[in-house]
C-alpha cells in the first residue's frame, strides 16, 4: 500500500535528497504536510534536511509489538535535525550502546518482521 507524500519522502532520503517542509514564518515539518502545523500557511517549500542530526532522547525495546518482533532489541530515537526532529530506529550500534548527543544520518532501511521500508539513524 502506498503512502503518497511519505513514501516519496522515504525514496528522496534513500536517493541521499532528504528534505522537509518549511513555510515562510521558518516552521519545519515533514511530508505529506499541505499546512503549516504551527501557524495554518499553505505556503510550504522543500528544504534540503541536514545529513546529521543529534540524538535527543531514545528507548531501547526488549518486547516490540507484532510489527517489529524480528528486530528486537532495537533502539528508536528521536533526532534533532534542525527545524525538524525524525524518529526512527537506530542502526549501526548496538542497542544499549545509544547514547543521548550521538550524531546520526537518516537512512532508509527494512522491517525485518515486515519487510516494509522504514526510516532509520545510523550512527557515525
Amino acid at each position: 500500500m502506498s503512502d503518497a507524500g511519505y513514501d516519496e519522502w522515504l525514496d528522496a532520503i534513500d536517493d541521499g535528497e532528504g528534505y522537509y517542509l518549511e513555510c515562510t514564518e521558518g516552521h519545519g515539518s515533514l511530508p505529506p504536510r499541505r499546512v503549516c502545523p504551527h501557524c495554518g500557511t499553505t505556503d510550504l517549500n522543500r528544504t534540503a534536511l541536514p545529513s546529521t542530526g543529534t540524538v535527543e532522547t531514545y528507548t531501547v525495546c526488549y518486547v516490540g509489538g507484532p510489527e517489529f518482533e524480528d528486530e528486537e532489541p532495537y533502539a528508536t530515537a528521536v533526532a534533532d535535525f534542525g527545524a525538524v526532529r525524525l524518529t526512527g530506529v537506530v542502526r549501526g550500534v548496538d542497542p544499549e550502546d545509544v547514547t543521548v548527543g550521538a550524531t546520526v544520518e537518516p537512512r532508509i532501511g527494512t522491517n525485518q518482521t515486515t519487510g516494509e521500508d522504514l526510516l532509520t539513524l545510523r550512527t557515525q
